[in-house]
């Protein structure tokens, strides 16, 4: 996973709030891994919208 390219062509930047502890983690796993903070949260993010693609509307809505 660490290999992969996960955070390619254009990007837009975005500010949030989070919990304290979520944000200590990411930086733990960054810092454990070696991999930029980015690309973990665009990981989970995208694992996130493919898990929940209804929260697209790409998915036929069930009735």
């Amino acid at each position: 996973m660490k290999s992969q390219k996960h955070n390619e062509g254009e990007l837009k930047e975005i500010t949030v709030k989070i919990e304290k502890k979520t944000a200590e983690d990411l930086e733990l796993m960054s810092k454990n891994t070696g991999m930029p903070t980015a690309d973990i949260v665009v990981i989970a993010l995208k694992r996130f919208c493919s898990s929940h693609s209804d929260y697209l509307k790409q998915v036929p809505m069930a009735d």
